[in-house]
């Protein structure tokens, strides 16, 4: 039977489009069906709901925003779920709250359903160049049928365990890239505001040890102020809220992540949710701008609190 794709998002709709062009046998549904007609183009099938997509498919992967829109999918909590599960191995990619994966795979497995965890690594391009690492947790005998299908859409898949080990690596290669490029947005402010040639700072950048794709990507993002959304700073702040939860139920400080948090929260409080992370910069220019605002003439940045 075919795969069923559902979610045609920022990342949902390459990897779908990178399964369907592969030649997978692909059903795909969306609640905006208008998002459908690409993938229809690529040779997918498309559903017209949520009920006939798990009819017609026995795998059905989901790349859902939200724990919510999960549920919604899955008919979880009504009579429907059994009906749409029973029999099925679903593999959700998105990034959901650990104990949330936890409790769906226990319904799902308690309706005669499999579950195989396997959130991503990556943003817009590495989704559209199949280039997205996945992370996977489950029965070791679904993941080992279930990471072959991936193929298309990631050049690597590690196996992380059973479930939530999937989505506590997730959430830590998240902490490290939102720190990472929240970093690298102060570092470009320090040097603009210091009268530094920004294309000079990114070439230094480019060429020295801490070069990686990640940066060399933002870098030029922030030098050519392309807000474009690779990874959107609404997205990354619901990323970020979910490896703090994680942090505060396991007991563990998180000092960087916490400053980080509070970032992205202005930054989508100032209406940049839907641009891209590096749009982060916007909130450290409006701290520099406050403080400068109240600092006495004639007192230098020292005196700062």
């Amino acid at each position: 039977m075919d795969i069923g794709f559902a979610g045609l998002g920022l990342m949902g709709r390459p990897m779908a489009l990178n399964l369907a062009r592969a030649g997978t046998p692909l059903v795909v549904w969306n609640r905006t069906a208008a998002k459908c007609e690409e993938l229809r183009a690529a040779g997918a099938r498309v559903a017209a709901s949520a009920a006939e997509l798990f009819a017609r498919a026995r795998t059905v992967i989901l790349m859902l925003a939200g724990e919510e829109a999960v549920d919604q999918a899955l008919a979880r909590g009504t009579p429907d779920f059994g009906a749409r599960v029973a029999g099925r191995t679903i593999v959700p990619m998105g990034t959901t709250s650990p104990a949330y994966s936890r409790g769906l795979e226990a319904d799902v497995r308690s309706v005669g359903g499999v579950y195989v965890e396997a959130p991503v690594s990556g943003s817009r391009t590495p989704a559209e160049e199949g280039r997205l690492v996945a992370m996977l947790a489950g029965d070791e005998a679904a993941v080992r049928a279930v990471r072959p299908l991936l193929a298309p859409m990631c050049h690597e898949t590690t196996v992380c365990g059973a479930v939530p080990g999937a989505l506590y690596m997730k959430l830590a290669v998240n902490l490290y890239l939102i720190t990472m490029v929240t970093g690298l947005a102060e570092a470009a402010h320090f040097a603009e505001r210091h009268g530094l040639d920004l294309r000079r700072f990114v070439e230094v950048l480019d060429k020295g040890p801490m070069a990686s794709p990640v940066s060399r990507g933002k870098a030029h993002k922030l030098l050519d102020q392309d807000f474009a959304a690779q990874a959107a700073a609404a997205d990354v702040l619901m990323n970020n809220r979910l490896v703090a939860g994680a942090a505060r139920e396991s007991g563990l400080a998180s000092p960087l992540l916490d400053v980080c948090h509070a970032l992205y929260e202005e930054t989508v409080a100032m209406g940049h949710g839907g641009a891209d992370m590096v749009a982060v910069v916007r909130a450290i220019e409006e701290r520099t701008a406050r403080r400068a605002a109240a600092t006495p003439a004639g007192r230098g940045g020292n005196a700062w609190p």
